[in-house]
């Protein structure tokens, strides 16, 4: 399939914005364009927002309604292990609070290259255990915690999901991996074939994961490259994939070495689609998954996503 009609608007939108590639940037210019490009993304009105720390990882909480004991989806923004914060993902959490009718922890995990790996992913970590341990403080419930994330917060979501089963603690019952990255490697076909001209560039990764690792030997490390780990004994999954993305071929890899191991999966290539927009659908789809994973009762979602 060609590329999509909302997909080229999204490209050609940003291309009159005057969006660069990040490889060409500063670390703080490539900051300051990812926070001008999310500044007027419309903002869906939640039932409350709260601002935390979790311990000393700053946190945004997000309440679709005020019942008690909210099944938990943990969030982990996108942007390379380099861009990103609260704000710039506040838009996609109220949306994603009122599409799973859960309580949405937004993580603003420490940054690369001010902090280099494993920092992004021991904060995810900690993050999620410390909701674990405070779920009914925050008015959440512990036996329904779920990890999610974008891009490199996919990353983190499902790195999260593997030190909690090294480390027995806590519990994490579902992940959602939206187009996440996945290992070290930028030799496979879909890097090859979508390297320029669909947003996200085989440049720009390698610019990321130059900011995030210490050295190349970084990348062999299963907490940075899930693609190297025994994923055996993980939560159930549901991957979402973009044909025209460089991470494509590395998300369905994983998706069959999680199957390889018996862990269930689902997954969705979404045609036409590009790395940085996925439309309507996904968000759907995504949405059904995790509150069918944490048991959220149709009678309890405040608008059906049909």
């Amino acid at each position: 399939m060609s590329l999509s009609p909302d997909a080229q608007k999204f490209l050609d939108e940003r291309a009159a914005l005057g969006t660069r590639s990040v490889q060409e940037l500063s670390v703080d210019d490539a900051r300051a364009q990812s926070i001008r490009l999310n500044a007027n993304l419309p903002r869906d009105p939640v039932a409350r927002v709260r601002d935390l720390n979790l311990g000393a990882i700053p946190a945004r909480l997000y309440y679709p309604n005020e019942q008690p004991n909210l099944p938990i989806v943990v969030f982990f923004h996108g942007g390379g292990w380099v861009l990103g914060n609260l704000d710039v993902c506040d838009a996609a959490c109220r949306q994603w609070a009122n599409g799973t009718q859960c309580l949405v922890v937004s993580v603003n995990y420490r940054h690369a290259p001010d902090y280099k790996f494993p920092a992004a992913a021991e904060d995810a970590y900690n993050a999620t255990r410390w909701v674990s341990e405070h779920a009914s403080e925050i008015g959440g419930d512990a036996s329904r915690i779920a990890v999610a994330g974008m891009s490199a917060g996919g990353n983190l979501a499902t790195v999260t999901a593997l030190m909690a089963r090294d480390r027995d603690t806590p519990r994490i019952v579902f992940q959602l991996l939206w187009v996440p990255v996945i290992d070290f490697d930028f030799e496979t076909r879909s890097y090859h074939e979508n390297a320029e001209g669909f947003g996200l560039t085989r440049g720009d990764m390698q610019w990321f994961w130059n900011q995030y690792l210490n050295s190349p030997q970084d990348g062999e490390n299963p907490y940075a490259s899930p693609m190297r780990a025994d994923v055996s004994n993980l939560p159930p999954a549901f991957v979402v994939v973009a044909q025209y993305d460089p991470l494509r071929d590395e998300a369905l890899a994983y998706v069959e070495k999680l199957r390889a191991a018996g862990v269930p999966v689902e997954f969705r290539v979404y045609e036409g689609m590009i790395h940085g927009f996925l439309g309507a659908q996904a968000n759907q789809d995504a949405w059904r998954a995790i509150r069918s994973a944490l048991g959220v009762s149709n009678a309890s979602q405040k608008r059906d996503d049909s």
